[in-house]
């Protein structure tokens, strides 16, 4: 066959919704180079089988909830919020307790968690939240195992061996030892194995049995994965042959040890559904108005249960990312395979629907990662560097109908992540269809560069100070932030970045000054500095406004460094005050920073 010319080479692009150019973070136009053309053509392949049934919306979808009046919660890595009663790593315990807390006696309305998607069933487990194995399913590392029904039937014998695998872990907790998710994970399988033992009611059994047949093919792939991950490790691209179709290893797991162990990690996730729905109702019991916010990654590993189980509608040898920026001028490269946007289109968005309708199954909210992804995403050719992909298109009212109308059935906010180099048309569209966007402090900023005055933020949009990927104001007053990334070597000049950090600094004491935050003069404590910011969310119209539990206690490490991985302890800190101390949730009601942070950002719902 004859090698397309490039004129036909874009003409075919074209047609397949992959753009021959895009404009940069500088707003020059980029030309796409063939070589990424050609490879990204040959990836999405032959146009699709015909459409099939599915359960994506046919039509105009209907719209998610929107707040009714102004609100605040608390923005929270849960893994890090640990407790007496944790073993090591926060809980879905903990995750109830918290809401409580916080809406009894400082008056949120939401808690917003890290995504909590399944990781590997096998050691090493995976750090990050948002490079997970599935985004159908959970993290059983979330699970509190004294509130599993069954732990009940333990005997005295059996109570005091979980006694004792938790005993080291709690002890842990009260440490600022980064988080040990292989130890917690060893200790909580042996307990989980225990309780599974004692046998369930034949009530108990039937619930299960309803969330089986409720969950059906999703879950016994998810579950069949696992018991396959289990001997022959966690990624199924390096499994033998015959198990890489879903379909024929189904045989190998329908009986016998395997079956068994499909059916084990299946029960877990019944447990992790019961108890999220659990904390749910505490939230609500407890006087939010929206409850618990749920985060959806962007995608998934690529040798993971979601990537095997529809190997149909994902492509291979493509990995998702962003093209540089100011920010990251490299580009970044997120190692996830993206949706076949025609395969995906034919199937009318059905597995995208049944993962948004389950991320909010349990939940008053949803915040996509990167929600741009649901109208293009920038591909990546294997072998090749962030900078030279390319934009793909999908069809935006199909993916985002997918999104409104799961929120709606729900009852549900849904909250786009839309930070960053975002096309006009892209943030009116989502804000049409009732999805609020997102604002961050740092990057929130005017034509000439100076911080975005507070009547010039968006209403429909969750404002905060920061993200995961930055650091805690805390982290950014004292310089931590540069500190860190020039020892790691990601800074070229580093004396050049302190400067940069020093006047954006300045630019902000000036802002908040002009608001009366600040008294105008010397640089203040970082604890001032943090309640300041938070005064000045408070001054913008956003209609949701998410306090970080973080630079609530006065925290300085960022929890995650990009462009690192081994380099940095990402997703691995516990939350610490600014001594390094580590914080439990018993002693947040003690400390001056939480309440003051809190009465400033919640200072408008007295206006």
């Amino acid at each position: 066959m004859e090698p397309m010319t490039d004129r036909e080479l874009t003409r075919r692009a074209d047609e397949l919704g992959v753009s021959a150019s895009y404009l940069n973070w500088r707003k020059e136009r980029v030309q796409v180079p063939a070589e990424t053309l050609r490879a990204i053509v040959a990836a999405l392949g032959d146009p699709p089988a015909p459409a099939r049934s599915a359960a994506g919306p046919p039509g105009p979808a209907a719209k998610p909830r929107v707040p009714r009046q102004r609100s605040w919660g608390l923005t929270v890595q849960l893994y890090a919020v640990r407790s007496r009663r944790s073993w090591g790593h926060g809980d879905l315990h903990d995750l109830a307790d918290l809401a409580r807390w916080s809406a009894r006696h400082l008056g949120a309305s939401f808690v917003l968690v890290n995504p909590l998607h399944a990781a590997e069933p096998v050691l090493p487990m995976s750090n990050s939240p948002y490079l997970p194995m599935s985004r159908r399913y959970l993290n059983p590392l979330y699970l509190r195992i004294e509130d599993i029904e069954e732990y009940q039937l333990l005997n005295p014998a059996q109570r005091q061996y979980v006694e004792e695998l938790a005993g080291p872990l709690r002890a842990a907790s009260s440490t600022p030892d980064l988080i040990d998710r292989d130890r917690v994970w060893t200790a909580k399988r042996l307990a989980l194995e225990l309780i599974r033992e004692v046998g369930r009611s034949r009530e108990r059994e039937a619930g299960f049995r309803r969330f089986a047949e409720r969950e059906g093919a999703e879950l016994a792939a998810w579950a069949s994965w696992c018991a396959l991950a289990e001997r022959h490790g966690p990624d199924w691209r390096c499994w033998p042959p015959d198990l890489a179709d879903p379909d024929r290893a189904a045989a190998l797991t329908a009986s016998g040890p395997l079956a068994e162990r499909a059916e084990f990690h299946a029960w877990l996730q019944w447990l992790m559904g019961t108890q999220l729905a659990e904390a749910q109702r505490a939230a609500l019991a407890a006087g939010m108005s929206i409850g618990v916010i749920s985060d959806l990654a962007v995608g998934v590993h690529p040798g993971g249960s979601d990537a095997w189980a529809h190997q149909d509608v994902l492509v291979r040898g493509i990995s998702v990312g962003a093209p540089p920026d100011g920010f990251n001028q490299r580009g970044q490269d997120w190692a996830q395979p993206p949706w076949h946007p025609q395969r995906l289109a034919a199937a009318a968005a059905g597995p995208l629907a049944d993962l948004l309708g389950a991320a909010v199954r349990h939940a008053g909210g949803l915040r996509v990662d990167h929600v741009m992804g649901l109208m293009r995403l920038w591909w990546i050719p294997a072998g090749m560097t962030p900078d030279r992909g390319a934009y793909v298109s999908y069809d935006h009212r199909l993916m985002v109908g997918a999104l409104t109308e799961q929120a709606a059935r729900a009852g549900a906010l849904a909250i786009g992540e839309d930070l960053g180099t975002v096309d006009p048309w892209i943030r009116a569209y989502l804000a049409s269809q009732q999805v609020l966007g997102t604002e961050m402090a740092w990057f929130a900023r005017e034509p000439d560069g100076s911080p975005l005055r507070p009547p010039h933020w968006r209403r429909r949009c969750m404002a905060t100070v920061g993200t995961h990927d930055v650091p805690p104001v805390s982290g950014f007053v004292t310089g931590d932030h540069v500190t860190v990334r020039a020892q790691l070597g990601l800074l070229k000049d580093p004396e050049a970045e302190r400067k940069t950090s020093e006047l954006r600094l300045s630019a902000w004491q000036d802002a908040l000054a002009a608001e009366h935050l600040l008294p105008a003069g010397p640089r203040p404590p970082a604890k001032e500095f943090t309640i300041a910011m938070y005064g000045y969310l408070a001054l913008t119209p956003a209609v949701l406004v998410g306090v970080s539990l973080a630079d609530a206690v006065g925290d300085r490490r960022t929890q995650n460094v990009p462009g690192t991985s081994d380099e940095y302890p990402n997703w691995r800190m516990p939350l610490c005050d600014s001594e390094g101390q580590a914080v439990l949730l018993e002693d947040l009601p003690d400390i001056e920073l939480v309440r003051s942070v809190v009465q400033t950002a919640s200072g408008f719902m007295r206006r």
